[in-house]
């Protein structure tokens, strides 16, 4: 059984979550975005792409539009009324300087106290290897978040009426290397829900794949949180401190 982890310091008010692509959210984190809007936190979901090359039967031109509007049912359902979309192609994400530019810009607009992203280490576990748009994204986005308090890098960015903007801490559900958790417990449910509002993409990873059960994929993933390790789900998370 896996060490139960900390329970995360929740003292923050503003959330802004950046991942490559919808659903990435959904598999997992959304539970504990649920418990954060019910806390009245403000929680913002700022998506890479589109995920238009990530359901195989269905041609790119209106596999983004469609997972777009997926992305946005399923953000509803755990309290989440903004979602953004940055336009770059999927499957073929890119570290550069326009991306972390456009996460600056973000960050700068949002004022999140604390950023979500997804996985960036090359693995999920051992053998399990991650994927070359998660590892970009979360890559660019601990710079990017450097990036948006520094007053001399993107000095556009001040032009546009964006003042630097330092947020606290970066999130990594996930992470191979997490020490901390969220208490998930009470809205476990609503993160289900969230991942099921992708019916198309559920649909098209077929009955065979792991990841089209959401409540079962979803249990299995969950980590013990704190003493109750036999009542809570726990979503896992690796913190780092901004500098």
């Amino acid at each position: 059984m896996d060490k139960p982890l900390q329970l995360l310091d929740e003292s923050f008010s503003r959330v802004l979550a950046i991942v490559a692509h919808p659903d990435d959210l959904e598999y997992g984190t959304a539970a504990a975005v649920a418990r954060w809007t019910a806390q009245g936190k403000q929680v913002v979901y700022c998506l890479a792409t589109s995920g238009e090359a990530g359901i195989d039967g269905i041609e790119p031109e209106r596999c983004g539009p469609l997972r777009e509007a997926e992305e946005r049912a399923g953000a509803a359902l755990v309290g989440v009324d903004t979602v953004e979309f940055l336009g770059y192609p999927d499957g073929v994400l890119e570290y550069g300087l326009d991306l972390r530019r456009d996460i600056a810009r973000a960050v700068r607009r949002h004022k999140p106290d604390a950023v979500i992203t997804g996985n960036h280490h090359e693995t999920w576990s051992p053998g399990v290897y991650n994927q070359a748009d998660h590892i970009a994204l979360g890559r660019a986005v601990i710079d990017g978040v450097r990036d948006a308090a520094n007053r001399w890098v993107f000095r556009e960015l001040a032009d546009e009426g964006l003042a630097p903007w330092r947020a606290s801490q970066i999130l990594v559900p996930w992470s191979p290397i997490a020490t901390h958790a969220v208490d998930v417990t009470d809205t476990f449910d609503a993160g289900v829900s969230s991942l099921r509002a992708h019916s198309e993409y559920l649909r098209g990873l077929g009955d065979s794949d792991a990841m089209s059960d959401p409540e079962e994929f979803l249990a299995a993933l969950a980590r013990p949180v704190g003493a109750s390790i036999d009542t809570r789900y726990g979503v896992a998370m690796e913190v780092i401190t901004s500098d």
